[in-house]
């Protein structure tokens, strides 16, 4: 019998992003990244594991806009001719190096990765979403869901029908996609707020999860801090981020990614090539952007970017299963201490966002192989488990009332509300109340249904915490505001047509084609709580 439990949770999610409008959106690369850095290489390491008898378990969350995106027909082709375009730039650049023994080395290194994205995705027919059931239906990966457009929860609570709406769209949209209601959901940015719990339970939920402070300040106090799970007075479990894990991983200063022997995130190609070799793999306009192909390591924390050495995978491997052990000597030694002080099996919750295992930290895929293999066979002292799996098989636990909280900058609210994203808000507040008062009305015919159900969609996607999140942050600002104020205006008009009895057929049908996420949506879910 382990000691304990460690539950890594891994929030796979992007924002919608579908340009079917434009020739070319540099923002749907995001999607494009992801696949290639991320996905693709998750779910080889998942096959692997289960190849060599390895029986792992992870909880994934994978929210609605990302799993819309990955099944939309049209995101796909782009996709395909994105991944057509890096395979033709890598055989490129074998060729071009072929004088250059190390720059030769990665540039075959790139070639096959790429290669083995395209087998990936050609043995799921295109659909990853596919891959990731397959291992959801084996119960080695808990799949659960999030948000319906990943809207900021405690910054619509003073209506609860927007909240309900988020909630059980992502719920229906789930069952839609995997076959079975979610257990499971990750408050969009693990922001909760007092009695938020009493809507999922009403969905069917059965736990959600949340940052340290959030269980550590409950009431009562949890005798056993973040290292179990409280119950909500409404029965839904709720979980809370271990520091001390996320610190190793997530951590400018301390945390694994920094090391010298990882890739450079930003040294790239696609800035660095001559720029007629270039010019056909970067933007249409000519602008250089990342092509995915990138030589250099980090090196050293003090290095510029033209001082940084060459990157090689062998001992970037070698370094991350060197940290694989390290993380799990850690997990180790946290354990058998705290099951010594609390007398009960502890749960370590170490939960990140996907896109650092990959995109951001080009080695993480192989930490997280090398952790799961280590972890089943060199100790003995822990069990990986997925959360719902936990729940299952500890049933018992202290019933409190989890605090407020989320996991940005400060614990609270202020990273998506603040004096780069504030005036979003009376907005977005005016058109839930439109929108509340659309959702009693009963439409004339079939083309007022479809304006009243693009209306919610609207909704919805302004919502998306991710535009205020950008406009924090101030990267790619324009795109965030020009999004939010497009969904904006849009649900206006729809609100004023269906008012004024005056649909707009063929503008409301291009809107549809833009804004295709909620097929099944159904306005009503705006009505009264």
């Amino acid at each position: 019998m382990s000691l304990g439990y460690v539950a890594l949770v891994l929030h796979a999610h992007l924002p919608f992003v579908r340009h079917p409008e434009s020739d070319y959106v540099l923002e749907e690369e995001w999607l494009f990244e992801a696949i290639i850095e991320t996905y693709v290489p998750l779910l080889r390491v998942f096959k692997g594991l289960l190849q060599d008898g390895v029986d792992f378990r992870i909880t994934m969350s994978m929210t609605p806009p990302l799993v819309s995106m990955l099944r939309d027909p049209l995101l796909q082709e782009h996709f395909d001719a994105h991944l057509a375009a890096l395979e033709e730039l890598a055989e490129l650049e074998v060729e071009r190096h072929s004088q250059n023994g190390h720059l030769h080395y990665l540039a075959e290194y790139y070639a096959k990765e790429f290669n083995r994205v395209r087998q990936v995705w050609e043995h799921y027919d295109r659909d990853l979403v596919k891959g990731f059931k397959e291992f959801a239906d084996t119960n080695h990966v808990e799949i659960i869901t999030c948000g319906a457009t990943h809207g900021y929860l405690p910054l619509m609570k003073m209506y609860p029908q927007a909240v309900w709406a988020q909630i059980k769209v992502a719920c229906e949209h789930y069952e839609e996609n995997f076959g079975r209601p979610p257990k499971g959901i990750w408050l969009p940015e693990c922001a909760y707020y007092e009695g938020v719990e009493r809507m999922l339970a009403d969905a069917g939920l059965r736990y959600f999860l949340t940052d340290g402070h959030g269980l550590l300040y409950a009431r009562p106090r949890p005798r056993f801090g973040t290292y179990a799970p409280v119950f909500t007075p409404t029965g839904v479990a709720a979980f809370g981020r271990d520091h001390e894990s996320s610190q190793q991983v997530w951590s400018s200063e301390v945390g694994y990614p920094g090391s010298p022997e990882y890739r450079e995130f930003y040294k790239d190609l696609g800035w660095e090539a001559d720029y007629e070799y270039i010019r056909p793999y970067i933007m249409p306009n000519g602008q250089r952007k990342n092509v995915g192909i990138k030589y250099h390591k980090i090196t050293s924390r003090g290095a510029g970017l033209g001082e940084k050495a060459l990157y090689d995978p062998y001992w970037a491997r070698e370094k991350a299963a060197e940290h694989a052990a390290n993380f799990m000597f850690n997990r180790e030694r946290q354990i058998a201490h705290l099951a010594g002080v609390i007398g009960r099996p502890p749960i370590i919750v170490s939960p990140y966002d996907a896109e650092l295992f990959g995109h951001w930290w080009y080695e993480g895929p192989w930490f997280l192989d090398y952790l799961f293999r280590k972890s089943w066979y060199d100790q003995q002292t822990y069990t990986m488990t997925h959360l719902a799996d936990y729940l299952r098989l500890n049933p018992h636990q202290q019933v409190s009332q989890p605090s407020q909280s989320s996991w940005g900058y400060k614990g609270f609210h202020e990273y998506w509300l603040n004096d780069t994203n504030a005036w979003v808000y009376p907005h977005l507040h005016k058109a839930t109340e439109r929108m509340i008062r659309l959702a009693d009305r009963e439409p004339a015919d079939e083309l007022e249904w479809r304006a009243l159900n693009q209306a919610a969609r609207e909704l919805l996607l302004a919502q998306s915490s991710d535009w205020a999140f950008i406009m924090r942050t101030g990267t790619m600002v324009p795109y965030a505001v020009r999004r939010t104020r497009s969904h904006l205006m849009r649900f206006n008009k729809i609100y004023e047509d269906v008012l004024s009895e005056k649909v707009d057929a063929g503008w409301l049908e291009k809107v549809q084609e833009i804004d295709n996420i909620f097929p099944q949506i159904n306005y009503r879910v705006y009505r009264p709580v």
